[in-house]
């Protein structure tokens, strides 16, 4: 490799440290896009220079006008997005900026198919494929919705990131209570049966290439999430499960994606069957324990992007991938302190990795400002309905 440049959008994130640092292994040059130098990826020693850019979430306007400005003044190879909002941002403005610099990411029809909730569920519900049953409630009112739905069930927003906007009701009332200023908040919403605790939670990740062709699939099982009633993971193991990989690469495939795709998975116990239930168009947060269990999505991404072959891997399992930060408020308020498998107290070892860890510097830095985040009363209601 000849040291391409390949910049790293939302760069602040956890993500971008492990991502950083998988592309020059492979050879690029990591830049990064960030939109706070409180961060993670912004006091990442994996990219040789940070960029600080309008929060294209809160400012999309503004920083598609910055973006264009950047890439007509600068040489770079390629970008990746980090998190959501800057992949609906590309996909969105495809038509415009695939002409000044390249990326892999589908035509907008076939994003926002996968990435709106509801429309995902369709999909799962035409092709057969296990899924929570789900009402739109754009389409019919919240008194017919009560009557094809068992209750305690979800209120879900068709858009949003990170479970902002759910809320858990247990009856029509609630229902009609609770749905207006959510519609408000985040507009179209679908109705979705809640499945009770005790499953197993996993993510799915693949890579499809130009041809649609699953090149590298990877499984985790969620072992520890805070908060536990739906939170991020903490503590996560790579697994085999091929029955998984299969039920997603058929998923993508009716889809028609193109790149790389993550799922979230849930297992229902009162049936054993685990089912679909989003699809995140980015690399997760937790996209390391792939790269530590031999998958360098990171190249597959930036080969694919400068016109190269997309490289298949080996896949290890039995890697352990922990987020300190959360591991931690994990351990204070869970009651299977002492139960957990692999155990809390597996701190070391060949096997064990960490998430938000990518030099000190980040790690301090990035950990106070998610400290900082638990502790804002905008992020906390946002993140409250499940309670």
């Amino acid at each position: 490799m000849d040291g391409r440049i390949i910049v790293l959008l939302n760069g602040e994130t956890v993500q971008a440290l492990a991502m950083g640092k998988w592309l020059k292994k492979a050879g690029y040059r990591v830049w990064a896009v960030c939109d706070d130098k409180v961060s993670y990826g912004y006091n990442s020693p994996y990219a040789e220079r940070k960029i600080i850019a309008p929060p294209v979430h809160e400012a999309e306007d503004d920083f598609h006008e910055f973006f264009l400005g950047f890439i007509n003044k600068n040489h770079i190879d390629g970008v990746i997005p980090m998190n959501d909002y800057s992949a609906s941002y590309l996909s969105k403005h495809k038509d415009v900026l695939s002409e000044k610099v390249r990326f892999v990411i589908p035509d907008w029809n076939t994003f926002i198919t996968a990435y709106d909730k509801n429309r995902l569920m369709e999909v799962c519900h035409d092709g057969g494929f296990p899924h929570p049953a789900t009402i739109d409630l754009s389409k019919m009112k919240a008194d017919e919705a009560c009557v094809h739905m068992r209750f305690p069930a979800l209120i879900k927003p068709n858009i949003t990131t990170g479970g902002r906007g759910f809320a858990l009701v247990q009856d029509a009332t609630e229902l009609k209570a609770k749905l207006p200023s959510i519609q408000k908040a985040y507009g179209d919403c679908h109705l979705q049966e809640f499945i009770p605790a005790g499953g197993r939670q996993f993510k799915v990740s693949l890579f499809m290439d130009k041809e649609h062709r699953v090149v590298n699939t990877t499984v985790f099982h969620k072992v520890r999430f805070y908060p536990e009633n739906g939170g991020s993971s903490c503590c996560s193991v790579s697994v085999v499960r091929p029955d998984l990989q299969r039920v997603c690469t058929a998923v993508l495939e009716k889809i028609g994606w193109y790149g790389f795709a993550d799922f979230d998975m849930i297992e229902d116990p009162r049936d054993g069957i685990v089912k679909i239930m989003e699809i995140n168009p980015r690399v997760p947060a937790c996209v390391k324990l792939s790269l530590v269990s031999g998958v360098n999505f990171a190249a597959n991404i930036a080969d694919t992007t400068i016109g190269k072959k997309p490289e298949k891997y080996n896949y290890s399992t039995g890697q352990v991938l922990r987020y300190s930060a959360l591991d931690a408020l994990w351990f204070l308020y869970s009651r299977q302190r002492f139960k957990t498998k692999p155990g809390w107290f597996n701190f070391f070892g060949r096997k064990v990795h960490y998430q938000d860890y990518g030099g000190i510097r980040a790690f301090m830095v990035g950990n106070f400002a998610g400290f900082i985040k638990q502790l804002s009363p905008s992020f906390r209601k946002a993140k409250a309905g499940l309670r």
